[in-house]
């Protein structure tokens, strides 16, 4: 049978919904007087940015955010120069963005992307191991996590449904609401609607400190 048959008469055929992959990328503390430029060399390779966020996080948060690489030796070394200042935390999309992005930035280590990929991002701005300039998501799990740990109230397709939406509320969601229904009864407010919602905005775990002067791009409709 096909779409068209499938319609119902009289009735617009509706568009299909289409999936375009994303991933987060992360221009590091040292190299935020570049950003402009490594924006534009983002959009000149076919990246949407949907969504941009400067942040300064604490060393706590970057431990959060780096907890894949708990243990490691050079992992207080990462904490404390992710957390000495600033970054610029952006949603990119494009077909197969993660691969992408990979691909433009090019090795972790700045030094054996100098020699393998000298045209990449971390070849060009990146000095060693350690301050290789960006960051990019290893794969679609670690993009999701670090999607939702920047930018909270970001919607991430494909949206998880069955086991796998029943998995993602049993990891990040009961332990907070739980929490906050628990503050709810013991506090009693006059709007218990208004007064949830406010304290689930503001214990929101995975909400990085984000400065005054913030700026967010919206996608371009």
């Amino acid at each position: 049978m096909t779409m068209e048959q499938t319609q119902t008469p009289g009735l617009p055929m509706k568009a299909p919904k289409i999936y375009v992959e994303r991933t987060l990328a992360i221009i590091k503390p040292d190299l935020l007087h570049k950003a402009e430029e490594i924006e534009d060399i983002i959009l000149r390779s076919g990246f949407h940015i949907v969504q941009k966020r400067k942040v300064h996080l604490s060393p706590e948060q970057c431990s959060d955010f780096y907890s894949d690489q708990y243990g490691k030796m050079f992992f207080p070394s990462l904490t404390a120069y992710m957390s000495s200042g600033p970054i610029i935390a952006m949603t990119l999309a494009r077909h197969n963005a993660i691969l992408h992005w990979k691909e433009l930035i090019g090795p972790a280590n700045s030094l054996k992307a100098k020699e393998t990929q000298p045209d990449s991002l971390r070849a060009i701005y990146g000095t060693d191991d350690l301050r290789n300039a960006l960051h990019g998501s290893y794969c679609f799990t670690s993009a999701e996590r670090e999607i939702r740990f920047m930018f909270p109230e970001a919607l991430i397709e494909p949206v998880p449904i069955g086991q796998a939406a029943t998995t993602y509320l049993n990891l990040f969601v009961n332990s907070t609401l739980i929490a906050g229904l628990t503050e709810l009864c013991k506090q009693k407010p006059a709007d218990p609607y208004t007064w949830l919602a406010d304290w689930l905005l503001k214990h929101n775990p995975n909400k990085p400190d984000v400065e005054h002067c913030v700026i967010i791009q919206e996608p371009t409709k």
